[in-house]
């Protein structure tokens, strides 16, 4: 039997478990490389954020470092201010934000941000209601947010469907992985290469980020 395509969501509406696994099992059945790494470690989570200001923060955070110094530097923010708020992070002088685990530019981009949100530049409530090249100007037209961030934002924190970070190094490294490449292809290879994964490419996505991070959990696991 024909494998039979998931209806994309309704315009605007994200992602749900549902919709997930169904197109999870579409992508494996159209493409052997999605279809190894199910196999290997099967469905990926859905990884959903809340949306708002202290999501977008730790976005920022997660830029060209690991997850988890990310996630410890995140938790101390909430520590030193919760809720997280754009005047609240203001409130933080640059020694604060130091101790806490960012980097001089980050504390730029944070700043730039907070701003952002509090002189009415960045309306975060109306994200959801733009198209994904509306949103992403938004966002971008805030210092320290590229196009990683915002993507990354419409597919984790608004559950876009087809939001594909061609940026994102880890994706990068699970494509090499999984195709026996002896590099990581570049932003313009990771573009065409999702190109038979639309309307799912936030599916493909998250079916690329679990076999990363299983593939490093089980060779760190190995070491021990």
């Amino acid at each position: 039997m024909p494998d039979r395509a998931p209806a994309p969501p309704p315009q605007g509406a994200p992602l749900t478990e549902a919709t997930l696994a169904a197109a999870v099992d579409h992508l494996a059945a159209r493409d052997p490389v999605l279809a190894a790494s199910v196999r290997l470690h099967g469905h990926p989570p859905l990884w959903a954020r809340e949306p708002g200001f202290a999501t977008l923060v730790h976005i920022v955070l997660e830029q060209q470092v690991s997850l988890a110094s990310a996630r410890a530097a995140f938790d101390r923010l909430l520590a030193a201010r919760s809720p997280l708020t754009p005047a609240a992070l203001l409130e933080l002088d640059d020694r604060e934000l130091f101790e806490i685990g960012f980097s001089r530019q980050k504390t730029r981009y944070a700043r730039e941000l907070a701003t952002a949100v509090l002189d009415g530049r960045l309306d975060l409530a109306a994200l959801p209601a733009l198209d994904d090249g509306s949103l992403d100007a938004q966002l971008t037209a805030v210092p320290g947010i590229g196009p990683w961030t915002a993507t990354i934002y419409r597919l984790m924190v608004l559950g876009r469907p087809d939001a594909w970070p061609i940026h994102d190094i880890a994706l990068a490294q699970a494509v090499a992985d999984l195709r026996g490449l002896d590099r990581r292809p570049d932003a313009r290879e990771m573009a065409g290469l999702a190109e038979d994964w639309r309307p799912w490419r936030a599916v493909a996505a998250r079916i690329l980020w679990h076999h990363y991070l299983s593939e490093r959990a089980a060779r760190r696991g190995a070491r021990s």
